[in-house]
């Protein structure tokens, strides 16, 4: 073999699974058939469980410090200020609140991270056919070379060539006409501690800030735009008239571009996330709209579920069945998600008289409501994810099993205090417990690839970590009564002692050794 795995896609799914894999000690190689890293993106927001999954995969960094804090979105009508919804932390402790910060940026985070463990991306070599057999798949890329690998993720977007080949259908529907997307400088008294978005019966227009001297992100929905191929120039100074007619404000203008776009919102959905040996995450198999910033979050969920499994099939310690439930707990969130990134897309593209007035009278005094806004702040986070209803999930007092454990401090047999995500970096981790528990775990899971920690006293991480966190729903000492076997993507396995660890484990991975 030339790879246990073959990653096809080095966007910031395709880059969190190797890294993933390679933390976990398989060896990967990762193909791309763009001819380096992308310096644009249509991503600029991650969210709280983005921040943990990049935390756990340690290609977090410095990401925080460098993005913006954009904790508000205010809604005018012209001048008017209609609403402001206030984003913040969701009072679950987290990496880092949500960021405003380029995909670009989140990519180049995880090349430097993957780098660190020994793999760089093969640019400019496309996939072009896959050959699969019993034993593993045969890549074909377009300069010929073959590459014989165990597995092959696609990771390579909405178009997926990955998919195509594998036969997975991709059903959807289109959900609106065409958006503009713009960077660029922006030179206007708007306040850049949050976003702003206007109501307009020409259709919505949003203003986001970015990282850089009167940096924005401009996105306006623009269905009589019928030029089917414009320059960028052309889409800039289509924005300009758009900033012109929709905000009704003076002192705001365009004043120079770096990157201009026009996109259309579709749902889709692949009909599979598996094909025998060739699997999808991220766009692959779901594509969203951009509103809520869930894509680039769900497919770095995607990709850290997926890694700790398959690390786990190579190895031989699980039998195939475990790369099921894999689907079996990532697509139902995808369907969630896109319910509801297209009902928001249909909320903001409203064009009939009445869709207007709900959106305008009525659910701008919804949104008004503090409790309403720290329920949006905490679905869009997706801390509330849990696989408890799924195959590996169970019941009891919580957190129940498939559920996310918080990032408790916690401290090592030899006394060194660590954070809970940092051990799950390239380990499972059995939390309490004797030395009969980690054996259990360690004779299903393998020495190296098990830790045990005890929870340190008051039981959370100190707060200067990444700025402010709340101090909510949280596991701490005095609610952890046993032992807690939890997987690499933090979520609890099961708990209970030596016999319950085996039990489980041997459900879960079934026939490896």
């Amino acid at each position: 073999m030339d790879a246990d795995v073959l990653v096809v896609g080095a966007g910031p799914v395709g880059l969190a699974l190797a890294c993933g894999l390679r933390q976990h000690g398989l060896s990967v190689r990762v193909v791309d058939r763009a001819d380096g890293p992308a310096t644009t993106s249509r991503a600029n927001f991650v969210h709280a469980r983005a921040s943990e999954v990049l935390d756990r995969l340690g290609a977090l960094g410095g990401l925080p410090e460098e993005s913006v804090r954009a904790m508000t979105i205010t809604t005018y009508a012209g001048d008017r200020p209609i609403m402001k919804v206030r984003f913040g932390d969701p009072g679950l402790r987290t990496a880092a609140p949500p960021m405003m910060i380029s995909q670009a940026r989140v990519e180049a985070a995880l090349r430097d991270r993957l780098a660190e463990l020994g793999v760089v991306p093969e640019w400019g070599s496309a996939l072009t056919a896959i050959e699969q057999d019993g034993s593993g798949v045969t890549a074909v890329l377009g300069d010929g070379r073959r590459v014989r690998t165990a597995w092959l993720a696609g990771c390579d977007g909405t178009g997926s060539t990955v998919r195509k080949l594998a036969g997975i259908g991709f059903p959807g529907v289109r959900v609106s006409e065409r958006f503009l997307l713009v960077d660029g400088r922006l030179e206007t008294p708007l306040d850049r501690s949050g976003s702003h978005g206007w109501v307009h019966p020409a259709g919505m227009l949003g203003a986001m800030p970015m990282p850089g001297d009167g940096q924005w992100r401009l996105l306006a929905y623009d269905p009589e735009f019928r030029d089917e191929k414009p320059s960028e120039e052309q889409i800039a100074e289509r924005m300009r008239h758009i900033l012109a007619e929709r905000i009704g404000r003076t002192g705001t203008r365009l004043a120079e571009t770096s990157w201009a776009s026009l996109f259309s919102v579709h749902r889709r959905l692949a009909d599979a996330y598996r094909s025998g040996r060739v699997l999808l995450a991220g766009d692959s198999a779901h594509a969203h709209a951009p509103f809520g910033g869930q894509g680039m979050l769900t497919g770095l969920g995607d990709a850290e579920n997926l890694a700790w499994k398959l690390a786990l099939v190579v190895a031989g310690r699980a039998d195939e069945r475990l790369l099921d439930t894999y689907e079996a707990e990532r697509r139902p969130l995808a369907t969630q998600v896109l319910r509801g990134s297209t009902a928001t897309t249909r909320m903001n593209i409203a064009a009939t008289p009445i869709g207007r007035f709900l959106r305008d009278r009525v659910l701008v005094r919804v949104f008004g409501m503090p409790w309403i806004q720290r329920y949006t702040t905490y679905a869009t986070s997706q801390l509330w994810v849990s696989y408890r209803r799924g195959p590996l999930g169970g019941g009891g007092r919580r957190p129940r099993p498939g559920e996310r454990v918080a990032d408790l401090a916690c401290v090592r047999p030899d006394g060194a205090r660590v954070r809970l995500y940092e051990e799950l970096r390239e380990h499972w981790v059995v939390l309490g417990g004797d030395g009969e528990t980690l054996a259990a775990a360690r004779r299903r899971l393998g020495g190296t690839t098990v830790t045990q920690l005890r929870e340190a006293p008051g039981g959370l991480p100190p707060v200067e970590a990444h700025g402010e966190m709340g101090s909510g729903e949280v596991a701490t000492g005095k609610e952890a009564r046993g032992v807690w076997l939890v997987r690499p993507d933090g979520h609890l396995a099961c708990r209970g002692g030596a016999a319950d660890i085996e039990r489980w484990l041997g459900d879960a991975l079934g026939g490896g050794r």
